[in-house]
């Protein structure tokens, strides 16, 4: 068959961050973006990617070269599901795990280059094409080092460039300090614009229960990552006892723990991550779970390449506008009006400078 795999390699790139970003438990360091290469007998490419935010990239390299990318060749590049479910049960000793749903990850966005690319279509198409242009919000001004008048500046700058809202960093050692960061922005941007907050797992359930009272009147848009990711539990006694949503999943390695939260009602907005997830079909998997609970999917970082699956289905509600991508493309993510498009590209639609890319890796 055409189709089959002839060739697969990984490799590792270093990006260096473009901003300092500093939440409430750690620094963004780098981006270490893992790629994966695969090449089928009738001449198609697919380069895919994951990465890690600044340690463990060598143990996703690991992973693909002693353990996935050996399995590859003489698969057939079109049966997406089937080479997942063979490299998923292969790792069966390491699921579920970060280590494993990242190698997965790069893997499966090659998969998915290809299956685009054969069938001519972009990937928001492909992936179900529900729409083409879809609400940005911006993170990169929201950062917890900065001080309050840099938060005020950088949400009115998003508002007149016409974006939907802005995330801020939430953690500051007592509640009041956080309440009078958000205020002054609320006040600056008034009522028609979205404030969502993100505590980076840093709370106790009791210490989010009372700071989301605390932040009652401010009319925020979500609560991001209040909780440890594996307390369940206390996300579903935080969801209850506060309207604003919850908002979980770039720390959730797997569709069960997905849907784990929503069937006991513990998130009011699902962020799945691609990478953090294992690739493109688990990824759509959650999304369309999260479609049946009626619940929006808001994905977690990765601009370049969840505009095309937020495009892709109809509970698509936000893009996180957070590039990091700049110093390995040649091109950047299409806005127009405030809000993301999809690129029109066959494939992934991420204009790859390979140049750049040589010139950083490092393993």
């Amino acid at each position: 068959m055409a189709s089959r795999i002839t060739a697969a390699r990984a490799f590792l790139v270093d990006v260096a961050v473009e901003t300092v970003r500093t939440d409430a438990v750690q620094s963004f360091l780098k981006q270490e973006t893992i790629f994966v290469e695969i090449t089928t007998e009738d001449g198609l490419s697919g380069l895919g990617y994951s990465y890690t935010i600044g340690t463990g990239g060598r143990a996703v390299l690991s992973m693909l070269r002693d353990h996935l990318v050996p399995q590859l060749v003489g698969l057939d590049s079109d049966r997406i599901e089937a080479v997942w479910f063979q490299l998923f049960a292969s790792t069966r000793a390491t699921t579920t795990g970060a280590i494993t749903s990242l190698a997965l990850a790069a893997v499966d966005t090659a998969l998915w280059d290809i299956a685009a690319k054969r069938s001519g279509l972009p990937l928001w198409r492909l992936a179900g094409g529900f729409r083409r242009d879809v609400p940005l919000y911006d993170t990169e001004g929201g950062w917890l080092h900065l001080p309050t008048e840099d938060l005020v500046a950088g949400a009115l700058a998003s508002k007149a460039n016409g974006l939907s809202g802005v995330k801020l960093k939430i953690g500051k050692p007592t509640g009041h300090e956080d309440l009078e960061r958000l205020s002054a922005v609320r006040a600056a941007v008034g009522g028609n614009f979205d404030i969502m907050v993100d505590a980076n797992q840093s709370m106790t359930s009791t210490e989010a229960i009372r700071r989301a009272r605390q932040f009652d009147g401010l009319d925020l848009a979500w609560i991001e990552e209040p909780l440890p990711a594996d307390d369940i539990e206390g996300h579903v006694r935080l969801a209850a006892s506060t309207a604003t949503p919850i908002a979980v999943g770039e720390s959730m390695y797997s569709a069960a723990q997905f849907r784990e939260y929503l069937d006991r009602g513990a998130a009011g907005i699902v962020q799945v991550d691609v990478a953090r997830v294992g690739g493109i079909t688990p990824w759509l998997k959650v999304a369309h779970l999260a479609e049946t609970f009626n619940v929006h999917v808001c994905p977690h970082f990765l601009m370049e390449l969840h505009v095309s699956l937020v495009a892709a289905v109809p509970n698509g509600r936000y893009v996180e506008h957070i590039p990091q991508l700049r110093a390995i493309t040649r091109t950047e993510m299409e806005i127009a009006d405030g809000r993301a498009l999809a690129p029109e590209t066959v494939g992934l639609g991420i204009d790859w400078d390979r140049d750049a890319m040589e010139d950083r890796i490092v393993e």
